[in-house]
């Protein structure tokens, strides 16, 4: 790498931030478009927008990763934290935050374990999806005339297939879709094979064929666009993927599983004696039709796909400040509800300490308890005012005249005054004499 020579000057040179970054982002442009990266993912997130942001990370440094939405979609497995990992991408630098990150571009899982978890994690989304219902499982025909094939041409797959074929039923059309059962751009091809059969109408049934090999090298047959299109078929597809003990996800998608291609073959073929010899013909010039169409297409595309990239890196990083953006608005609005909230609970607090039902509530337990100590007090005093009386009543027994007359006496009363002497009342005048009980009239008939 060669190395960037700084020029010294008395004079120091001042940038701005966003001058700064806009220089660094170059120079990682220049050095860093297309390289490596060995590492474990931690702190995967998948924002709302589809774009994945995890960390790459080893026993000495850790590096941020931003894998936006049009590249996810392609990748084997999705990120999961804890995987060993080879990332291909860019460096750059994200001037929102001023951090370095990769943007990825591809994800390589380092040994077999990766392997089998994304095989286990495309199993679990799709069977979610209902694509290993047993419901939606078509049967084959009985016996099929038009038969289509997706393998490559050139192994020993398709002739053994071709010589069962050509052996038990001979007649039959058939049509192959050359595709590549391995490496990069084999699921495209295989998926391409399957939609051609699909929209095509032409034939009766499909069968998807490969050969024996390793997990790796069966790999295309667990990719998630093969498995959609095998889904997505018209006509009733059977998956003839590697030997019977091999288990891909097309074998759990397709309406029949065949344990070998030459199984397939005998499926859709009854005995027959002979196989139309311009099989081979027609294979031969198909081949040659879809190797100059996509030579052409490829030409085409090839300046097209320029642009492409930059635009998806232009998208990527504007979907990345919009994530950014996002989580701050989140953040800002979880906080203003807290305040809200907050607010309210006081003035619900507030409105309680006023409610005049517990104001009257107060007063009422007020007005009870002096009830209660004002007839304890008239008790009290009503009780002190007999002890007091009693002495009294019992004094005012001894000294009332009414006692007197219970023993006997009386008093006589004349004009309403009491005579207390014979002068008082003269004889011939009456009187009225008052007992203990009652009282008498009388008339004085004569003085003693």
């Amino acid at each position: 790498m060669e190395q960037i020579a700084l020029e010294w000057s008395s004079e120091p040179h001042y940038y701005s931030v966003g001058e700064l970054t806009t220089a660094l982002r170059g120079v990682f442009a220049e050095y860093f478009t297309d390289i490596w990266v060995a590492g474990e993912i931690s702190g995967t997130k998948l924002a709302p927008s589809g774009h994945y942001y995890f960390t790459l990370k080893d026993e000495a440094a850790q590096l941020k990763c931003a894998c936006y939405k049009m590249t996810a979609r392609y990748l084997k497995f999705k990120p999961q934290d804890g995987v060993a990992v080879l990332v291909r991408g860019r460096v750059d630098l994200y001037d929102v935050r001023g951090e370095i990150q990769l943007i990825v571009e591809a994800i390589e899982p380092q040994g077999h374990g990766a392997l089998q978890l994304a095989f286990e994690q495309l199993k679990k989304k799709l069977e979610a999806d209902g694509l290993f219902s047993p419901e939606r499982k078509r049967p084959l025909p009985t016996f099929p005339d038009r038969i289509g094939i997706v393998t490559s041409p050139t192994g020993a797959v398709i002739q053994d297939m071709l010589n069962v074929i050509e052996r038990r039923a001979p007649g039959k059309h058939i049509r192959v879709y050359p595709a590549q059962v391995q490496g990069e751009g084999s699921a495209e091809q295989v998926a391409s094979g399957i939609d051609y059969f699909s929209e095509s109408g032409w034939a009766e049934v499909v069968i998807v064929a490969r050969g024996g090999g390793s997990m790796e090298d069966l790999w295309t047959f667990n990719e998630e666009r093969v498995a959609r299109a095998i889904a997505a078929c018209s006509v009733p597809v059977i998956s003839a993927v590697g030997h019977e003990t091999d288990f891909t996800i097309a074998d759990f998608v397709a309406d029949l599983r065949a344990p070998t291609p030459s199984a397939a073959a005998e499926l859709v073929a009854p005995t027959q004696e002979s196989l139309l010899e311009a099989m081979n013909v027609a294979e031969h010039k198909l081949l040659q039709c879809i190797r100059l169409k996509i030579a052409l297409s490829a030409r085409a595309l090839h300046g097209v796909e320029i642009d492409r990239i930059r635009l998806h890196q232009l998208i990527g990083r504007h979907a990345q400040m919009v994530d950014d953006l996002e989580d701050r608005m989140q953040d800002q609005w979880r906080f203003a509800a807290s305040r809200r909230k907050s607010a309210l609970d006081l003035v619900a607090s507030q409105l309680s300490s006023l409610d005049l039902r517990l104001r009257f509530a107060a007063v009422q337990r007020r007005l009870e308890a002096s009830e209660t100590g004002l007839t304890q007090t008239m008790r009290l005093r009503l009780s002190d005012a007999r002890n007091e009386l009693a002495p009294l009543e019992a004094h005012l027994k001894q000294l009332s005249p009414l006692g007197i007359l219970e023993r006997g006496y009386a008093i006589v009363e004349r004009g309403g005054k009491v005579v207390k002497s014979a002068e008082g009342a003269p004889v011939g005048s009456e009187v009225r004499v008052q007992l203990a009980r009652g009282g008498l009239a009388a008339k004085v008939i004569r003085q003693e």
